[in-house]
């Protein structure tokens, strides 16, 4: 995994960078997160923490936990699908319900809510970026990092 190193930091890097977007949409063009964009910063902070720890693992541990982080891609993946299926068809819940709840009450939400409060919801439009939506673009970056870190997981080193 000594190659890898530098492919999980940039991995890392990325889903933080994606994180600081995020939060600067929020605080800076009032787009408030849903219950399901909460989810999804979730994952990219799960991928940071994990691809950061596992530059510093040995390479058999590093493996698996590179192999976590693309698991934790895939959710993100399914997540953010779930979302642009949600905003293809507004009839479909996702808002004031008992997921944003649960959501609000996580420790992390009391700690950090200014990164994981859900205050939004999945319906709202704003304007696209580049053409696509944001779920879209978290689908696009969660099947990134997630090709990545599965191709660094199974390759020979």
């Amino acid at each position: 995994m000594k190659n890898s190193k530098p492919v999980l930091l940039a991995v890392a890097f990325v889903s933080l960078a994606l994180l600081a977007v995020a939060l600067y949409l929020q605080h800076v063009e009032g787009m408030l997160p849903c219950p399901l964009c909460v989810i999804q910063r979730y994952a990219f902070a799960a991928i940071a923490i994990i691809c950061l720890i596992a530059v510093y693992l040995p390479r058999g541990a590093a493996k698996v936990a590179t192999g976590l982080a693309a698991l934790s891609a895939i959710a993100g993946a399914g997540v953010a699908g779930w979302h642009i299926y949600i905003k293809a068809n507004p009839t479909v819940s996702c808002g004031i319900d008992p997921l944003e709840t649960s959501l609000n009450t996580i420790p992390t939400a009391k700690l950090l809510p200014f990164l994981f409060q859900a205050d939004g919801l999945c319906t709202t439009e704003y304007a696209p970026i580049l053409g696509l939506s944001l779920p879209q673009w978290a689908l696009v970056w969660f099947a990134v990092i997630a090709t990545y870190l599965i191709y660094t997981t199974i390759k020979k080193n």
